[in-house]
């Protein structure tokens, strides 16, 4: 794959993310292929400014998801895992194009971290707060 058909996907962006939307900065910094040289992408250089950006949006955005319940959180979470898992081979060659990483280990490399994301999914369901249930409802701790 090129870095120009890995560009053409609809996956690749070098703005950052802010509150659901790509931003672009005029400041960028050179992504390269290690086993060419060749430039991959000029990505946003975000600083301070836009990291308190980011995190004022997420304070803001927090309590939207607070509100939710530990299945509608499971189903979001979970929907993020198969996205990974089914950009795998996309995500695998950019790791491969930025980082050198061999093919098939880039790969592995996805599912692994996608791995996580399920496993949270899986807890989320069991949001049981500061209380754990017992294994006998009739028992209280």
């Amino acid at each position: 794959m090129t870095n120009q058909a890995l560009q053409d996907s609809e996956l690749f962006n070098t703005g950052y993310l802010v509150n659901g939307e790509w931003r672009k900065l005029s400041a960028t910094f050179d992504v390269l292929n290690p086993a060419t040289g060749e430039v991959v992408a000029k990505v946003a250089k975000a600083g301070k400014k836009e990291a308190e950006e980011a995190i004022a949006a997420a304070a803001k955005a927090f309590p939207a998801w607070r509100a939710k319940t530990a299945k509608e959180r499971s189903t979001i979470l979970y929907k993020w895992f198969q996205l990974i898992i089914e950009n795998k081979a996309w995500l695998g060659r950019l790791m491969t194009t930025e980082q050198g990483k061999p093919l098939k280990e880039a790969e592995g490399e996805v599912e692994y971290a996608a791995s996580f994301i399920q496993w949270f999914a899986e807890q989320a369901k069991r949001a049981n707060g500061e209380i754990i249930p017992p294994a006998n409802p009739v028992h209280e701790f």
